[in-house]
C-alpha cells in the first residue's frame, strides 16, 4: 500500500510538452519524454514552422554583407520541420526534477522559395535586358549537441522546463532549382549570377543549361537550442 501511494504522489512515468517560446516564432513544438529509470528518461520532439517569410531578417542583413544576396534572402518564403531523440539525465530529487543534461541528435528539413531570381544579360537584338527565374529548393540537416537546462514541478502534474543553451553541430545539404527556356546568353548570365551568391562556409556548385539552372549546396550547419516549455505529467 505504501509503494502504490509512492507512485501516485510522484505521478505517471510520461511527460508531454509544449514549447512556449517557440509559438511567438510562427512554430509549433512538442516533445515527449518516458521515465526509462529514476533519475533519466527517453524523449523525441517534434517540430513544426508553416511556409512564410524568415524571422529576424534585420540580424541576417548585418551578416549577409552583399546586397544583391540579401536581396534574395529578403523574398525567401521558408519553412521547417524538425526530429529530435534525446536521452537526459536529471541531477534532481527525482526523474524530470532539477538541473539536467540532454545528449540529442536532430534531424531537419528546410524548404525554400526565393519568388523570382533576377539576372541581366546582353541580348542580341534588344541590349542589356533583366529576366527572372523562379527558384525553389530545400535543405537537410544532421546535427547532434548537447542540453543544459532545468525543470520545476509547479503542481501534480504540471511543470515548468527552462532549456538553457543547447549547442549543436553537424552538416547539411540541399539545393535550390528552377525551370525556365533559357538561352545561351541567359545560360553565361545566370551562371554568374548564382555563382556570386556569397553564403558563407557553404561550398556551391551550380548547373545552367537551356531547361533550367540548380544550385547544390553543401557544408557545416551549427545552431543553439533554447526555450521555455509546459509540461504535463501522465
Amino acid at each position: 500500500a505504501q509503494t502504490d501511494s509512492l507512485k501516485v504522489k510522484d505521478g505517471g512515468k510520461n511527460l508531454l510538452k509544449v514549447s512556449l517560446t517557440s509559438l511567438a516564432l510562427n512554430t509549433y513544438s512538442f516533445s515527449y519524454e518516458r521515465k526509462i529509470a529514476n533519475k533519466i528518461s527517453l524523449g523525441i520532439g517534434y517540430r513544426v514552422m508553416p511556409e512564410g517569410g524568415l524571422p529576424f531578417k534585420s540580424n541576417l542583413e548585418s551578416i549577409i554583407d552583399d546586397p544583391e544576396t540579401f536581396k534574395h534572402v529578403d523574398d525567401l518564403k521558408t519553412g521547417n520541420t524538425a526530429i529530435t531523440p534525446e536521452i537526459k539525465f536529471y541531477f534532481g530529487k527525482g526523474v524530470f526534477r532539477g538541473f539536467y543534461i540532454a545528449p540529442f541528435a536532430r534531424f531537419a528539413k528546410y524548404t525554400a522559395k526565393l519568388g523570382t531570381f533576377e539576372y541581366e544579360y546582353d541580348h542580341p537584338v534588344d541590349g542589356p535586358t533583366t529576366e527572372t527565374i523562379p527558384l525553389n529548393g530545400e535543405l537537410k540537416t544532421t546535427t547532434g549537441g548537447l542540453l543544459f537546462g532545468a525543470q520545476w514541478k509547479l503542481s501534480k502534474i504540471v511543470y515548468l522546463d527552462w532549456s538553457i543553451l543547447g549547442p549543436q553541430y553537424g552538416t547539411s545539404k540541399g539545393f535550390l532549382q528552377g525551370t525556365k527556356a533559357l538561352s545561351p546568353e541567359e545560360q553565361d548570365a545566370l551562371r554568374d549570377e548564382l555563382e556570386d551568391l556569397e553564403i558563407p562556409m557553404v561550398d556551391t556548385e551550380v548547373t545552367v543549361d537551356s531547361k533550367g539552372a540548380r544550385a547544390d549546396f553543401d557544408g557545416p550547419w551549427a545552431g543553439i537550442r533554447a526555450s521555455i516549455g509546459l509540461a504535463f505529467r501522465f
